[in-house]
């Protein structure tokens, strides 16, 4: 039987649209057909209309326009995460079922606005967590189920830019035509979205490692939650702040899981290395499941087992497929809409981690106002 084909549109064409969404949706063309795009930048929708084959009318610099578009059966917010909020919701307000890339919302109250907006619209809404399709991911998962118990767990990811991997490999289109004013609304949106969140300021660093945790973390404390539950506490935690000449910022946390603890690293530098993965210990045996960058779409994630059975030890590395992340995410965002199922990874469940993400800004504001 045929698959019903969802036509999307996509708002914000930068560097994830054109490296993963829109590659992927093309690459599915019994599931997807792109319909529509929009970006605040004209040169760049007008590139890449032409490019994808999407007619002029179906071209917008404005979000509140696209979702307006009677043929979309869904939209894809990629755009800034200080606008998903609002694009979510509108979208969701047309009719539209949504996937939106993570960070889903910097606010609570911007989650249940989302939240509100997915019930009463009866759409489906799915927050990009790619890292949770992983074929390897998915099989640990199952593999962790079957301990007796858990005696520790390693949550690391630590990598370098993005553009070590992204510039030779793609070609990421970009022009100077976006106004001024638009770009000193994003910031400040971000300072104000930051102060809700945290209570802290753009001028403490906190406000930097709050986005990182938005941004980089919130895969791996998503992925964590799937594997092992929400921790019960923050035992402590230490922000690295780096000088010009470090790249960035690094963060490392102990959660409190009762029975066990968890490390949590994570951080950005100028290495040409992406180093992340969940790593989890039984007293016989170990599962680690190991990412690759997203931006090289079919490099592997592996499921590595540790075990001993007696006087056997042994070693396995799991490559359950070639298929990536993204497409098996799209593949799951498909089924949810077109078999009317409940997506993984909901606006709900996504609220459980920025309740993680309070806790360790909790734990370090603590931390510095005792000092």
């Amino acid at each position: 039987m045929t698959e019903p084909i969802l036509r999307v549109g996509l708002i914000g064409l930068g560097e994830v649209a054109q490296v993963i969404h829109l590659p992927v949706l093309e690459s599915l063309p019994g599931k997807y057909k792109i319909a529509a795009l929009c970006d605040i930048s004209p040169k760049l929708v007008k590139a890449l209309g032409e490019k994808y084959r999407v007619e002029d009318g179906s071209l917008y610099t404005e979000a509140s326009e696209l979702v307006r578009q009677a043929d979309l059966d869904a939209v894809f917010v990629l755009n800034s995460d200080e606008y998903h909020a609002e694009c979510v919701i509108a979208a969701a307000d047309a009719g539209k079922h949504v996937l939106v890339e993570k960070p889903m919302t910097l606010t609570q109250a911007e989650a249940d606005a989302i939240i509100a907006a997915g019930k009463r619209n009866s759409v489906k809404i799915m927050v990009g967590y790619m890292r949770r399709f992983a074929g390897a991911f998915v099989e640990a998962v199952q593999e962790i189920g079957g301990f007796d118990r858990i005696h520790y767990v390693r949550v690391r990811d630590i990598i370098g830019p993005n553009s070590y991997f992204v510039n030779a490999t793609s070609h990421v289109l970009a022009f100077d035509d976006i106004p001024e004013a638009l770009k000193e609304d994003k910031k400040r949106r971000a300072e104000q979205l930051v102060k809700e969140a945290t209570g802290v300021g753009p001028e403490s660093p906190y406000a930097s490692l709050y986005r990182l945790l938005c941004g980089l973390s919130s895969h791996d404390l998503s992925a964590m939650r799937e594997a092992i539950g929400m921790p019960k506490r923050v035992l402590g935690a230490k922000m690295s702040e780096a000088d010009d000449s470090a790249g960035g910022t690094f963060l490392n946390a102990i959660f409190d899981y009762g029975k066990f603890g968890v490390t949590f690293e994570t951080g950005v530098d100028r290495q040409g290395r992406f180093d992340a993965h969940i790593e989890v210990y039984s007293s016989t045996k170990s599962v680690r499941i190991q990412y690759n960058s997203p931006y090289i779409r079919h490099l592997p994630t592996e499921m590595h087992i540790v075990e001993t059975d007696g006087e056997k030890f042994s070693q396995s590395v799991v490559r359950p497929t070639l298929t990536d992340p993204y497409t098996r995410e799209l593949d799951h965002f498909h089924e949810a809409v077109t078999r009317d199922k409940t997506p993984k990874t909901t606006p709900e469940d996504y609220k459980n981690d920025l309740t993680i993400f309070r806790m360790i800004m909790d734990s370090l504001l603590a931390q510095e106002a005792g000092a």
